[in-house]
């Protein structure tokens, strides 16, 4: 049987996916606020690799994540990022947007994305929100 990355056009074509992605999350003023939790910390070019990384071995193929770091514990690479519901939800809006710019579907794709529903949705926190803080902060600055 074939595995999840074989069926989606393999390494090339899920590393055109990651990229179309982060791209979106670049340029898209919807999605602006999960641009903004990658301004602290590696930046989007590091996102983007370990993104290709860990979804390669999500989906069955190579364990490059795993191999670099030794896990694949979404809770911990995760622990230290404000993650809301609605940012949750805007990360899979974007993924969908870019399957769809991607032109990926079919069975696998329904299935990766309920499984991507079910992880975004896991990592969900009380994690400070420094955002706020910083809107905060703009705020008093324009008085």
């Amino acid at each position: 049987m074939r595995s999840a990355i074989e069926q989606l056009g393999g390494e090339t074509q899920l590393r055109a996916l990651v990229e179309r992605f982060y791209d979106r999350m670049e340029t898209d003023p919807a999605a602006y606020s999960l641009h903004r939790l990658h301004f602290r910390g590696h930046g989007l070019n590091h996102t983007r690799q370990a993104q290709f990384e860990f979804l390669s071995g999500f989906l069955g193929g190579r364990a490059y994540y795993r191999e670099r770091f030794g896990h694949m514990d979404l809770r911990e690479i995760h622990a230290h990022i404000p993650i809301r519901e609605a940012d949750a939800e805007l990360w899979l809006d974007t993924f969908d947007a870019a399957l769809e710019d991607c032109e990926m579907a079919g069975p696998v794709v329904d299935k990766m994305r309920a499984t991507l529903r079910r992880a975004a949705l896991m990592l969900v926190n009380d994690v400070p929100d420094w955002r706020l803080e910083a809107d905060a902060d703009l705020d008093v600055g324009n008085m």
